[in-house]
C-alpha cells in the first residue's frame, strides 16, 4: 500500500469514527415526550412528531400535568418538554436544577403571554385590573377558572387568593382541563355572564372569543400581562446520548402565528394532530430548512431531503 493509499485508509478510519462518535445511541430512537394537555404543546409536539417520523425516529408523548410530567424527567422517564414556559414555572425550574435533573436546549417561543382575563364586555363595564376583581364578587360568584388540577398557574391564583390580595380571600379557584374551561367561557359569553379565567397566547382563544387581559397582576404573572418565554428542556444526560436529536430540539423555534395556525386546525377544524402537522409543514416547508440545520436521519442520511420526502414535498 502506498503513502496516499495509507493516508486515504486513515482519514477514512478517522472519518467513520468521527461519524460513530456523533451518531445517536440505539435508545435515542424513541424520544419520550410530555403534554400538560395544553393545545399549544399538543401542537408543537404534533410538529416535533412528524419531524421526527421523517427523520427515522419514533415519538412517544405521554399526558402528564406540569408537576409529573417534571417528576418523570427527573426519574429518566421523559427525555423532552416542549412546554417550560418562564417565569411561570420558575419554582419547578429551581427545584429541577438543583437536583441536576434538566438542562435547558434553547428557547422555542417567545412572546407568549398568561394572565387572568374577561369577556370584553366585562371590561367595558369597568372590569380592567385585578383590583377590580372583589368589587364584583357577586357577578363572579367568587370564582376563578383555572387549568388542569396541579398546574403552576392554578397554584399562583390559591397563593394570591390565600394571601387576600385584590381582596380575594374566599374565592374558589375552580380548576379544570384546558378544553372544560373554555366551555365554560364559551357558555358565558353566550348568555352575556361575568367570568373571570386564565388566558394566553398563542391560543385560537384569542380569536374565537373577544377578550381582555387584566392588568395588575405582574407580582404574580409577570410584567406585560404575564409576558412569556417557553423554553425546550431535556433531562440531563439526553442530548450527549442522542446529539443528532437534540440538535434538532435545539434548532425548533415556532412562534405566534405558526401556533395560532395549528391550535386553529385542531380546535376549530377537528384536525388530529399529526394531520394537522402535516397540513401545515405542507403549506410552509419553508419552516423546515432551519430546523433541520445540521440535522440528519437516525441512520445518517441528510435529514431534510428525508423528512420532505415523507411529507410528500
Amino acid at each position: 500500500m502506498n503513502r496516499f493509499a495509507r493516508a486515504a485508509c486513515a482519514l477514512s478510519v478517522l472519518f467513520a469514527a468521527g461519524a460513530a462518535s456523533a451518531a445517536d445511541a440505539p435508545s435515542c430512537k424513541t424520544v419520550r415526550m410530555s403534554d400538560p394537555g395544553w393545545t399549544d404543546i399538543t401542537s408543537t409536539n404534533a410538529l416535533a412528531g412528524v419531524v421526527l417520523a421523517g427523520l427515522g425516529y419514533t415519538q412517544d408523548v405521554k399526558t402528564l400535568s406540569v408537576p409529573i410530567g417534571y417528576e418523570s424527567m427527573k426519574n429518566g422517564n421523559v427525555d423532552v418538554f416542549l412546554g417550560n414556559w418562564m417565569p411561570a414555572q420558575q419554582k419547578f425550574i429551581d427545584a429541577l436544577n438543583e437536583a441536576k435533573a434538566v438542562e435547558v436546549l434553547g428557547t422555542n417561543l417567545i412572546g407568549a403571554k398568561f394572565t387572568l382575563a374577561v369577556p370584553t364586555y366585562v371590561s367595558d363595564a369597568g372590569v380592567k385590573d385585578f383590583k377590580d376583581l372583589a368589587a364584583n364578587a357577586d357577578k363572579f360568584g367568587s370564582q376563578i377558572y383555572g387549568i388542569e388540577p396541579g398546574a403552576p398557574a392554578n397554584a399562583n391564583i390559591q397563593k394570591m387568593v390565600d394571601a387576600n390580595d385584590f381582596g380575594l380571600k374566599g374565592w374558589k379557584v375552580v380548576e379544570s382541563g384546558e378544553q372544560a374551561m373554555l366551555a365554560q367561557v364559551k357558555r358565558a359569553s353566550n348568555g352575556k355572564d361575568w367570568i373571570v379565567f386564565l388566558a394566553w397566547a398563542p391560543h385560537p382563544m384569542n380569536e374565537t372569543f373577544a377578550i381582555t387581559y387584566l392588568s395588575g397582576g405582574d407580582a404574580y404573572f409577570g410584567a406585560n400581562f404575564g409576558g412569556a418565554d417557553v423554553r425546550t428542556l431535556a433531562r440531563t444526560g439526553w442530548s450527549a446520548q442522542c446529539p443528532n436529536a437534540a440538535t434538532l430540539f435545539r434548532n425548533l423555534k415556532f412562534d405566534l402565528a405558526i401556533e395560532n395556525a395549528m391550535m386553529g386546525k385542531i380546535l376549530d377544524d377537528g384536525l388530529e394532530p399529526t394531520a394537522a402537522a402535516k397540513a401545515l409543514l405542507k403549506a410552509q416547508p419553508d419552516i423546515l430548512g432551519p430546523w433541520l440545520a445540521g440535522v440528519t436521519t437516525f441512520d445518517g442520511k441528510p435529514g431534510l431531503p428525508a423528512v420532505k420526502a415523507a411529507l410528500g414535498l
